[in-house]
């Protein structure tokens, strides 16, 4: 009867799903998902759209790092970084990887062009920053890539103009055989606004985590602040910007590590009672003692 009311999907519909499944995949695991959802579409073409369409977006939202061809560095995956489809560039060795997304390969690479590099004025103060990220990430994230961009205002080339560079940061810790995953992803907007000779600092961070051993536990939690600092030279900039970079993660991550702690007497403790009325475990080993049968024949007087 359920089978006759059944209509089909169309392929566009099937595309819509497919999408949807690959976009939620948690961090590091849309490889399994996409191997799942071909299997369950049984249609090459359905998928291959479907692949298409949701890798790159993934793979952009969740800042991946590919390594570049002949051991020449790593390229983060980023909408910052996007010079044409496929092709992202890395400032700091000033080459522009050509990426497959779906299979999650750098395919080949080549040098940038001078008109998609920053000028040298603001090359100083993008390096500057970028040699001041890399030593901070790599103290405080495992495996942790950073990369520094010019956003905006990248032919400036003297002081009296505005200017933007954005920080990436990405650490991800994937353990499938341990049947967890997580990732961290923090950008940070840097806009320096030469009138009032100050820096304007925008953060957005963001913790992934995903346990499914018997079970599906998922960790989604974001946080944004603001900063602010003055002008100074590239390398002081530099300085400055971390500092306030490395205060406001450290103070983001104290707080998750605190909430976690209270979750026990908060949340969980909101969700279910840790013992009944009684204060007391509930004793397994010796379950007679709260025989049902025992209750209702002493109730009902049987077997007197």
């Amino acid at each position: 009867m359920f089978e006759d009311i059944q209509t089909e999907l169309t392929d566009d519909q099937k595309i819509e799903l497919a999408k949807w499944f690959l976009l939620n995949a948690p961090a590091g695991e849309i490889q399994y998902v996409a191997k799942d959802v071909r299997a369950i579409l049984k249609d090459e073409n359905v998928y291959k759209k479907a692949a298409e369409e949701s890798f790159p977006s993934y793979n952009k939202s969740h800042l991946i790092c590919l390594e570049l061809p002949y051991r020449s560095g790593d390229v983060l995956i980023t909408p910052f970084c996007e010079v044409d489809k496929d092709e992202y560039i890395d400032p700091r060795t000033a080459q522009v990887a050509i990426v497959d997304h779906v299979k999650q390969v750098c395919k080949d690479v080549r040098p940038a062009r001078d008109e998609e590099l920053p000028s040298a004025f603001v090359e100083d103060y993008r390096s500057a920053m970028d040699a001041e990220i890399m030593k901070y990430v790599s103290e405080a994230y495992p495996k942790g890539v950073c990369s520094v961009y010019c956003t905006k205002g990248k032919d400036v080339e003297e002081p009296g103009f505005d200017f933007e560079l954005v920080v990436v940061i990405s650490a991800a810790r994937h353990s499938p055989q341990n049947f967890c995953n997580g990732s961290w992803r923090s950008i940070w907007n840097i806009e320096f606004k030469d009138e009032i000779q100050s820096v304007e600092v925008r953060g957005k961070m963001q913790v992934g985590a995903h346990y499914f051993e018997e079970g599906n536990v998922q960790l989604d939690a974001k946080h944004e602040c603001k900063d602010t600092t003055l002008i100074q030279s590239p390398d002081d900039s530099a300085i400055s910007l971390v500092n306030i970079i490395r205060h406001h993660e450290t103070e983001y991550l104290a707080s998750l590590q605190t909430s976690y702690l209270k979750l026990p007497d908060t949340t969980f403790k909101d969700l279910r009672r840790k013992l009944p009325v009684t204060r007391t475990l509930f004793p397994w080993q010796n379950t007679v003692q709260f025989s049902l049968t025992r209750d209702i024949e002493k109730e009902l007087g049987i077997g007197k």
